[in-house]
């Protein structure tokens, strides 16, 4: 069986080619470095060639509106067409938790506008959904701080480690269709700032945590139940205080 990764080369890509290729015989890391270029269609349809399955984890370069918009239009268009044309049997795309929620932003308005692509693309397909990944927690402090302080709005969330979402598409990659979507979680749900204060506190970060009167998620409109998955969601192992202490063990002294 022949596997394409497109984005097979970052957070999410990197380690699940290593899972796939402890599966299957032929995994092809997809992604413009390796000569494959999804949203130019470079070097697309001779990877797709034999292939069974897609897997695609790419992400756009940038969150402006437009511009998300275009990558996630572009590179999903160009991915059906090369899989219709190999015959592809399974293509599998990773998503976001809540991103039928969050359609005031205009990223997860372009995540939606791929995930229906996908549906109606005729290729059978299942959509990974997960929550925030542990790894975002840094982009969410630094995208939130104001001089010393971290200032959050008071929503929940349960968040994954992206180890974690690897292994559950290099599953989800060798089972049948789903033709639908599945929703992966972290173990523990709660709010927002402990999360974030447990993360600067493991880093000796400095900045204090203001818990905010917003509603919000990165300008969108949020709540408590936003950004956390639906009761059938399957729940990783990983506990958010095992992977601090992961990380801490992995930094230089």
């Amino acid at each position: 069986m022949k596997i394409v990764i497109i984005g097979g080369t970052g957070l999410i890509g990197r380690p699940l080619v290593g899972l796939l290729r402890a599966k299957v015989n032929d995994v092809v890391a997809a992604s413009p470095s390796t000569g494959i270029d999804a949203l130019t269609g470079a070097g697309l349809a001779q990877a797709l060639t034999d292939a069974a399955v897609v897997v695609d984890v790419s992400n756009a370069p940038t969150f402006e509106d437009e511009a998300a918009l275009a990558f996630f239009r572009g590179t999903t268009a160009n991915v059906l067409e090369a899989a219709r044309d190999a015959g592809v049997r399974h293509l599998v795309a990773l998503s976001v938790v809540g991103t039928d929620r969050l359609q005031a932003s205009g990223y997860f308005r372009a995540k939606l506008a791929q995930e229906q692509l996908i549906a109606a693309g005729g290729v059978p397909y299942t959509i990974v959904r997960a929550t925030q990944f542990f790894e975002f927690l840094s982009a969410i402090a630094d995208g939130y701080t104001k001089d010393d302080a971290v200032h959050l709005p008071g929503i929940a969330l349960q968040p994954v480690a992206a180890a974690d979402v690897s292994a559950l598409l290099a599953d989800v990659a060798v089972a049948s269709p789903a033709n639908g979507i599945v929703e992966v979680a972290g173990p523990e749900r709660a709010p927002l700032a402990e999360f974030t204060a447990s993360w600067l506190g493991a880093r000796d970060d400095p900045r204090r945590i203001v818990v905010t009167t917003e509603r919000d998620y990165f300008g969108a409109p949020a709540d408590d139940h936003t950004l956390v998955p639906r009761d059938d969601a399957r729940i990783a192992p990983t506990h958010f205080e095992t992977w601090l202490t992961a990380q801490a063990q992995e930094r230089p002294a």
